[in-house]
């Protein structure tokens, strides 16, 4: 049997719950992400089959500029599957977020012999978080990154240059993120070998 807490760490302690608007917002998001994969899918569906809009609502959502012949070419379908990955990398991000942020920062979600229970959650904190995150954006840069290769004919070259350089500074930033955490002791070990 614990004490109860004083009025004020009371107030502090149940303010975390002001994070839960925050992680359903991101469900909607989620829910958003769903609905453009499927609009996606349909359009590619339906431009594989011969249907010129859907060539066209795909071709304008990916930027393409180059000759579409009015059928579905391998770079275009390319791009598109791409794009697909990318909104399927970014929902696992969201996942990550609101699951291991809920359960880091808010409460315990108690999922312990669940069989759905994901495998990364059975060891998430802080720590962990950042670096599965930070894995995640690299993942979500490098398909944006091969995006814009493929269709570098589109891009100006100074276009090219940042996109390179701001995906070299995410490989940067995980990579201190994963030493920093790697250097700092970890909670349960002890510092002898």
């Amino acid at each position: 049997m614990t004490a109860p807490l004083r009025p004020l760490p009371r107030l502090i302690f149940a303010s975390r719950w002001l994070q839960l608007p925050l992680y359903l917002g991101l469900i909607l998001a989620q829910a958003i992400y769903v609905f453009q994969f499927w609009t996606e899918l349909v359009h590619l569906i339906q431009a594989a089959f011969g249907d010129a809009d859907a060539l066209n609502i795909l071709i304008k959502s990916i930027g393409y500029k180059g000759e579409a012949l009015g059928k579905l070419n391998e770079t275009i379908l390319m791009l598109v599957v791409l794009g697909l990955i990318d909104v399927v990398m970014i929902s696992n991000l969201l996942i990550m977020v609101i699951i291991g942020g809920y359960e880091t920062f808010v409460s315990r979600m108690d999922l312990d012999g669940h069989p759905d229970q994901p495998e990364w959650l059975s060891h998430v904190n802080a720590s962990v978080l950042k670096v599965k995150l930070a894995t995640a954006i690299i993942g979500i840069s490098s398909i944006h990154l091969l995006k814009t290769f493929i269709n570098a004919d589109n891009y100006e070259q100074k276009t090219l240059m940042w996109q390179t350089l701001i995906h070299l500074a995410f490989l940067l930033s995980a990579m201190a993120i994963a030493l920093t955490d790697r250097l700092l002791p970890q909670p349960g070990h002890s510092d002898k070998h």
